[in-house]
């Protein structure tokens, strides 16, 4: 890995080490006071009612999805473009999925395109939206809050890209994951997130109800007895998908450094944007405002045929020179597990993100030298 630079890494440091190991010397190493810690500093942070700590950020999607009850035949509506965790879990519990179609810049579902999900499908009850702010970038939480208190559904975020991030309404600046405009927000402590617990999740919102249900069907649906600790009832059943004090004592850590982590990912964007902007014949240099990015990715949208390549080309090209550039995502229905008949005019956007977007290295600690390479090597292929 010395010489491959990655479009994603955790950055860990003699804190995060030291934190670690005082967590190993307590003597409860899961379900004890480094949870409780954590728990509370992150709902802090994010400024919500409850936070609750989970073992992935897939398990805070099921979690979410059964905290709502959500059921065989349910409608569910989230993007085409997005990782495969949310469609997978609400397949998994037999809901009926719509894709609605992204824009073809940002990868994300907008509310027109929800809108005509819903009026094309003619979808009369809505279950759940799932919402996916890609690459961190927080936009349109208001339309789609909107879109929700119409149609009554509940609104579910999928922010795994977006911890630290935050969207601008009545004069402030307000958390993602504040669940302000939204049911539940669903986060990622992965490696190459924002801040990382090696893996974890975390799970918020401010209904008193919702967090019940999923403190209850996060340690398999066991209710104890208060009085008797030998005695306890399963209400419900469920998974184990608690997270080790280990992981949230890492966390805790990681949490202390989220605004110097973001600071730097800005640096990275900036630079990015300030020497791409040579190539705007072929590069398309999206404008976000209203809104302060976590700067999870750095989405480069190039228009291939403009220039008569095609986007493996260039991501070969760039594998050559140890430069491990990604593509978030592929679209789901390109998948084999999708089985409904798919008609490309309707997903047009979806289908101009995945042909044209990359995602190149940002993460903390991503030296200069090695961003003015990985442009070097950009710079060369669109002039081949």
């Amino acid at each position: 890995m010395t010489n491959i630079i990655p479009y994603g890494r955790q950055f860990i440091d003699s804190n995060d080490i030291r934190e670690v190991s005082r967590s190993l010397k307590k003597d409860l190493i899961t379900t004890g006071n480094y949870v409780k810690k954590f728990e509370n500093k992150i709902s802090k942070f994010l400024k919500v009612n409850y936070a609750l700590s989970c073992s992935n950020g897939t398990a805070a999607l099921h979690l979410a999805f059964m905290a709502i009850n959500l059921k065989k035949n349910d409608v569910v509506i989230m993007p085409a473009v997005n990782f495969i965790a949310s469609y997978s879990m609400a397949k998994f519990m037999s809901a009926k999925i719509y894709l609605a179609d992204v824009d073809s810049l940002t990868g994300q579902m907008t509310p027109k395109t929800l809108t005509n999900c819903i009026n094309k499908n003619k979808i009369k009850k809505i279950k759940a939206v799932v919402t996916m702010y890609l690459g961190g970038y927080p936009e349109n939480v208001i339309e789609f809050y909107k879109i929700k208190k119409k149609h009554k559904f509940y609104l579910i975020e999928d922010a795994c890209h977006s911890l630290g991030a935050k969207y601008f309404y009545n004069k402030k600046y307000i958390p993602i994951g504040s669940c302000k405009h939204s049911d539940i927000s669903t986060f990622s402590l992965h490696p190459v997130k924002t801040i990382t617990s090696g893996e974890g999740g975390v799970v918020t919102t401010n209904s008193r109800s919702i967090y019940d249900q999923i403190i209850l069907l996060r340690s398999h649906g066991i209710e104890k007895d208060k009085n008797f600790h030998w005695k306890y009832n399963i209400l419900r059943p469920s998974f184990n998908y608690r997270l080790s004090d280990l992981n949230c004592a890492l966390a805790l850590s990681q949490l202390k450094k989220i605004k110097k982590f973001i600071n730097y990912r800005k640096r990275i964007y900036d630079f990015y944007r300030s020497h791409l902007k040579i190539n705007q014949n072929f590069i398309n240099l999206k404008k976000y405002s209203k809104i302060m990015p976590s700067f999870h990715l750095y989405l480069l949208s190039i228009n291939f045929k403009k220039i008569k390549r095609k986007k493996d080309e260039l991501l070969k090209f760039l594998k050559k020179e140890n430069i491990y550039c990604q593509f978030h995502y592929i679209p789901i229905y390109k998948f084999k597990l999708f089985k409904d008949k798919i008609d490309l005019n309707y997903f047009s956007g979806s289908e101009f993100y995945f042909k044209n977007n990359i995602s190149l290295p940002i993460f903390f600690n991503l030296k200069f030298f090695l961003l003015k390479k990985i442009l070097n090597k950009i710079n060369t292929f669109l002039k081949i």
